[in-house]
């Protein structure tokens, strides 16, 4: 099935096994790809802080691609809806340009990266894209604002117009 013309309605292809994810025009959820873990986030201010692209070496590394979408959401307007206890952490600060430690939370049983924080933003994780359910979502409401890193973006892919570019970390 393509995805709908129509981006005013939600669009939840088949991806993953989850089949209960949701939105409204407040909040949406986020599932990872075998379901266990959801989390619930605003889909806007004040709660949804930001949206960028990241082309750092860590996250060529963490997503096993050329770059991560992410979103920033606030942690008092996160809720994890099932799944905490099933998060697993891994933490370093070697490779983080700011030197301040970095923790990702992957799902013990498919493994997928639902979200990051650190010292460089404090109350706030940084999910990511690729783990929201409606997909309308990633071409409306979560559209990105910036592109981070775009020095080390692999010369073969292009920045995303109408994005502001930033060579290195744009909260810096």
């Amino acid at each position: 099935m393509a995805a709908t013309s129509d981006k005013s309605k939600p669009y939840f292809p088949l991806a993953g096994i989850a089949k209960d994810g949701w939105s409204n025009d407040d909040e949406a959820t986020a599932t990872c790809f075998c379901g266990t873990v959801q989390l619930k986030f605003p889909t806007h201010g004040p709660g949804l802080v930001d949206i960028f692209l990241c082309n750092c070496a860590d996250c060529h590394k963490i997503t096993a691609s050329m770059f991560a979408s992410n979103f920033v959401v606030k942690d008092t307007h996160l809720t994890h809806i099932r799944g905490k206890e099933n998060l697993t952490t891994y933490s370093q600060s070697h490779t983080i340009q700011s030197g301040n430690v970095m923790t990702n939370s992957f799902c013990k049983t498919c493994g997928t990266l639902m979200y990051r924080v650190g010292l460089g933003f404090p109350g706030m994780s940084i999910l990511r894209l690729g783990t929201v359910d409606d997909f309308t979502l990633m071409e409306t409401k979560l559209r990105p604002r910036v592109e981070q890193f775009s020095k080390e973006r692999a010369a073969w892919l292009c920045g995303k117009e109408g994005v502001e570019q930033a060579e290195g970390n744009y909260y810096v």
